[in-house]
């Protein structure tokens, strides 16, 4: 037995985040893949990029003290390889490259700034297939700060993918028109032309935590009508309440709600009851897209 680690850094628009994971490897055995840690900085990136264009100072030096902290963790950890990938808010960053070049310069950490269909493609590597009926499609949803990736997946195989930029960081700073929200329901709609019916399978922090709230099973679906109430619910609360009386984070308690949003809508417009929760996204693809591009 062999048991290699790796790691994957998602610098995202709402927060930055350091996943490893041990990968077990037997003689003519499937490697298996096991979470060690995750480590989770509430940095908010798109709070600068979208609106007005630049990563502040301050952010920026948060940003390199992390990637600093996450290098020695990888350090310390043992990790033989990791790849660290950033997304839409330093991708429009005026000073994303700039901030790039300090953190490979001061860190050691080597970043590669993705589109959203790269990020679409990477997150299609990880344990999805699986979850899959065979014969029923889904609508894979991975909401982010900065923007959302829609992915149709029929036969197990992705059909159409599109990334929009409705992000929750966007959508609390008031930065998303109607006619975003009008092409996304037109695309879905536009698909949904040659799909009988389809569910939903939802990815990123919002949806995780949602889950958990729900108090349901890991692997058991929520239910659109059930996100509905908890939407009306959320909104019912105060920012101060969302934390003090769910115990939300206070990077969560607001951008929560934009999230459940996006949902709510997709839902509504593809027909779909139920929402898969499988607690995957970039990081594990990121981890599966190393492995597998060694063999």
């Amino acid at each position: 037995m062999k048991v290699r680690k790796y790691a994957a850094i998602d610098i995202g628009s709402n927060a930055v985040r350091l996943l490893t994971h041990n990968i077990i490897e037997e003689k003519n055995k499937k490697a298996q893949f096991r979470k060690s840690s995750l480590v989770r900085v509430p940095v908010r990136l798109g709070e600068d990029s979208f609106t007005v264009g630049e990563i502040s100072d301050r952010n920026a030096d948060r940003i390199v003290d992390t990637m600093k902290a996450f290098k020695l963790l990888m350090d310390v950890a043992g990790v033989e390889k990791y790849m660290a990938c950033a997304t839409s808010a330093m991708r429009e960053a005026n000073n994303g490259l700039e901030i790039i070049k300090r953190v490979k310069d001061e860190a050691a950490i080597d970043i590669e700034l993705i589109d959203g269909k790269k990020e679409a493609a990477i997150i299609a590597s990880t344990d999805l297939k699986q979850l899959m009926q065979d014969g029923k499609s889904y609508l894979y949803i991975d909401v982010g700060g900065g923007s959302t990736e829609f992915t149709f997946f029929t036969e197990g195989k992705i059909k159409v993918s599109k990334s929009f930029k409705l992000g929750t960081v966007r959508l609390l700073n008031n930065m998303v028109g109607e006619s975003t929200w009008l092409k996304l329901q037109e695309w879905i709609k536009d698909q949904m032309k040659t799909i009988d019916e389809v569910s939903i399978i939802g990815s990123g922090g919002n949806i995780n935590k949602l889950h958990k709230i729900s108090g349901r099973k890991e692997g058991e679906a929520l239910s659109a009508l059930w996100l509905k109430a908890q939407y009306n619910f959320l909104n019912s609360l105060t920012y101060e309440e969302r934390i003090s009386e769910l115990g939300l984070n206070p990077d969560r308690a607001d951008v929560i709600i934009p999230a459940t949003k996006i949902f709510l809508s997709a839902a509504k417009w593809c027909g779909a009851k139920k929402i898969h929760v499988p607690k995957i996204g970039l990081s594990d693809g990121i981890i599966k897209t190393l492995y597998y591009a060694d063999k």
